[in-house]
C-alpha cells in the first residue's frame, strides 16, 4: 500500500471521531487505531440521519408511560457480555437510566447500549445475535 494513501488515512482518523480504521486493497491491508498507552480512547459514534421510509416506518410509536430503547447503530444484538453469561436484563426487570441493557457488535467492536430511562423492561424485540438496523426497537421499558 502506497504510504501517501496511509498517511491520508492517519490524517482522516485524525480529524474523525472513530477510534480505528481498516483498509484492504487485494491481499494487502492496514489497520490504525488510537490508543493511549494501553488505554483505548472511547468511541464515539455519529449515526447519520436516515430519510428512509422503510426504517422509519419499523419504528414503535411510544404510548403513555411506554419509551423504547432503539440501535443506534447496525450490527449484532447481544443480550449478555458474552456466551454462557447471564443476560444484562429480563423481561419484568426495573431498570435505571445508564444501566447497560444490551451490547451491539459492529465492525469487531462492542458497543453497549444503555438505558435512557427509569422503568420497567416490558419486552426485548430482537433475538440473542440478530442483526439490527439504526434506530430499530431493542427493548420496551414501562417509565416510572
Amino acid at each position: 500500500m502506497d504510504l501517501r494513501k496511509i498517511k491520508k488515512l492517519i490524517e482522516m482518523l485524525q480529524e474523525s471521531d472513530l477510534n480505528e480504521i481498516e483498509v484492504k486493497e487485494g491481499e494487502e491491508s492496514v489497520r490504525i487505531n488510537r490508543k493511549k498507552g494501553d488505554v483505548e480512547i472511547p468511541q464515539q459514534i455519529v449515526a447519520p440521519q436516515v430519510q428512509s421510509k422503510e426504517i422509519v416506518e419499523n419504528v414503535d410509536e411510544p404510548e403513555e408511560n411506554l419509551s423504547f430503547i432503539q440501535s443506534p447503530m447496525v450490527g449484532t444484538f447481544y443480550r449478555s457480555p458474552a456466551p454462557g453469561k447471564p443476560p444484562f436484563v429480563e423481561i419484568g426487570q426495573r431498570v435505571k437510566k445508564g444501566d447497560t441493557i444490551c451490547i451491539i457488535e459492529a465492525m469487531k467492536m462492542m458497543n453497549q447500549v444503555k438505558s435512557e430511562f427509569d422503568g420497567k423492561i416490558v419486552d426485548i424485540k430482537v433475538e440473542n445475535g440478530q442483526p439490527v438496523e439504526f434506530n430499530e426497537s431493542l427493548v420496551s421499558i414501562e417509565t416510572i
